[in-house]
């Protein structure tokens, strides 16, 4: 018998998902317990799919267990077959009823709240019984995710082209840049700002080393300007809408950020000539690979919502 009659006659679904649960705990005794089975019976099933595919599939560190070349191999199979089986049960559900099931985004942390939040409420009002999970991040984390298969798309900002032939952008619109202050600031008040005049004021930004902060380091480098000392360095955009609440700090936000879910009368938008290049937002897929059916219709609603959004003459 050839080792593909073999494997296909032996490996079931099970096998494939305690060898992912032991490379995940690390631990043969770990999975075990995750499994609610006796650590014998991981043991004995890991040797039989070893003996079958007669190859080493998991080695022993000071770390715990890790995959072999091979085992990698088979976990790479292992979760293509098991999102083929999610999808096609998607698909059922999809067929029985369209209006049902479950979408996973993967989403940066501002175009959660300014883009993905009101999209979310947009399709709810449609679909009532379509339910969601996001998965929040920076780039490299959510194609990592994207790529492992635990999200279906990606609603994210592309600093950079994105190179990996496993993935496709779908662009959206453009994203802008605006300095930002609490309505009760008194810069509220000043109808010509210059950056430079600002410079002193206790700014609330992201960590320079961020793709954002580099964004906005390079902005003020162009008018000859060091990076602000800033009194607080953080990313989450709600923490900075706190701040800014009390109208003694400003900070820089994509203008998206203002306008969504509705026009945030708390901030205010300062007239100063920021010089940050527009960052295309879009959608990100794995390539080759079919979107189930109820995260299509979420797509097609970010399809109609970004046309609100659009630069002029894009």
């Amino acid at each position: 018998m050839e080792l593909i009659d073999r494997v296909a006659h032996r490996l079931k679904l099970r096998d494939l998902r305690l060898l992912d649960t032991v490379v995940q705990s690390r631990s043969m005794a770990k999975a075990a317990l995750r499994l609610n089975i006796s650590q014998p019976a991981v043991s004995k099933a890991i040797a039989e799919l070893e003996h079958v595919l007669g190859v080493r599939l998991l080695d022993r560190s000071r770390q715990g267990i890790e995959p072999t070349e091979y085992g990698r191999v088979l976990l790479d199979c292992g979760t293509a077959v098991l999102e083929d089986l999610r999808q096609g049960v998607q698909r059922i559900e999809f067929l029985a009823d369209p209006t049902a099931g479950e979408v996973r985004i993967g989403c940066h942390p501002y175009l959660a709240v300014s883009f993905v939040s009101p999209l979310i409420d947009r399709v709810v009002c449609r679909y009532p019984r379509i339910t969601f999970r996001l998965v929040i991040g920076e780039a490299e984390k959510l194609q990592h995710e994207l790529i492992a298969r635990n999200v279906d798309f990606l609603i994210t900002r592309q600093w950079s082209q994105i190179t990996d032939e496993r993935l496709s952008c779908e662009f959206l619109f453009d994203e802008s840049f605006v300095v930002v202050v609490g309505a009760k600031n008194h810069w509220v008040r000043r109808r010509r700002i210059a950056l430079l005049d600002l410079m002193d004021e206790p700014w609330v930004l992201p960590p320079p080393e961020s793709q954002f902060g580099m964004a906005v380091a390079e902005a003020f480098r162009s008018w000859g300007l060091d990076y602000p000392r800033a009194t607080v360095l953080t990313v989450p955009p709600d923490v900075r809408m706190s701040l800014l609440a009390t109208g003694r700090f400003l900070t820089i936000f994509p203008a998206s950020v203002l306008r969504f879910p509705t026009r945030r009368q708390e901030l205010k938008v300062l007239s100063v000539e920021l010089p940050i290049r527009r960052v295309p937002s879009g959608i990100v897929t794995l390539t080759k690979r079919t979107v189930p059916p109820v995260a299509s219709l979420f797509i097609e609603s970010a399809r109609e919502l970004a046309k609100s959004v659009q630069a002029p003459g894009r």
